[in-house]
């Protein structure tokens, strides 16, 4: 790699050669006093001086083990981590919310923005440091957020260069089960069954990579009618997960971009 690549990326941004990320739509967004960052867990999860300890919603960086037995380090996990220790160095940070704003795990989830307007998760995804995460209780600035997701990915910035972080195509998916990946490929079959939409990728359902929308989510799907979209490519990220051939279950709409 491009580990070579990535510290440049670094370098470049810490000492401001790079246009730092802003997003203007952050401020319209419910907001509360945060502090200054007194701990970086890991590369998407931070302590502020007001006692919070702030899950940067919106993205998933490279995941450390963090005590977790048996869990294998994602590839740049370190350096995603060692990158927002110098992005939040010298920063007071507002706190912002675009939706649920505690998880099961009691961690405030948050937009994190400086009093000139830096965006630490705009700026983490930019670099290519993260990969775009939403949930259905927390979709704000999901558009931008991809948008900068692709700048990253266009330019090979970070995990982008990186093996393990490539789009999938929709073979060979079988040995990936259990792991977040973003699959591109042509849906063949769309299919509403039972309430349930089916997004076929193969012409075999018992094997071949499918998108499940179940009844309880489609509501969510206001405007939109993924039953309707046989033969565009689209581009999913999810959990694949093993029922019949390898599935992702989609949620919500951020979670499937058509790309033609």
């Amino acid at each position: 790699m491009s580990r070579l690549k990535l510290l440049s990326v670094v370098i470049f941004a810490t000492v401001g050669l790079f246009s730092a990320a802003q997003a203007d739509d952050v401020g319209d967004l419910p907001s509360e006093e945060g502090g200054t960052v007194t701990e970086t867990v890991d590369g998407d999860t931070v302590f502020l001086s007001n006692g919070a300890e702030v899950r940067l919603v919106g993205i998933q960086a490279p995941k450390l083990p963090l005590g977790r037995r048996g869990f294998v380090k994602w590839p740049l996990a370190d350096e995603a981590a060692a990158t927002v220790v110098s992005l939040v160095r010298d920063r007071t940070f507002r706190m912002h919310f675009g939706g649920a704003r505690q998880d099961r795990h009691g961690r405030v989830l948050a937009h994190l923005v400086s009093s000139d307007g830096f965006w630490l998760q705009g700026e983490i995804l930019r670099l290519g440091l993260a990969r775009v995460y939403t949930f259905p209780d927390n979709i704000a600035l999901a558009e931008t957020m991809l948008a900068l997701e692709a700048e990253a990915r266009r330019n090979r910035f970070g995990i982008w260069s990186h093996p393990f972080y490539g789009i999938r195509g929709t073979d060979a998916l079988e040995p990936l089960t259990n792991t977040f990946q973003l699959v591109e490929g042509t849906i063949i079959d769309a299919a509403d069954v039972r309430g349930t939409i089916y997004l076929n990728f193969g012409a075999d359902w018992r094997s071949d990579f499918t998108v499940a929308i179940y009844r309880k989510v489609r509501a969510r799907f206001k405007g939109v009618a993924p039953d309707t979209w046989q033969g565009k490519k689209v581009r999913v990220r999810g959990w694949l997960k093993r029922r019949n051939g390898p599935m992702i279950e989609v949620s919500h709409p951020e979670q499937i971009e058509i790309l033609e």
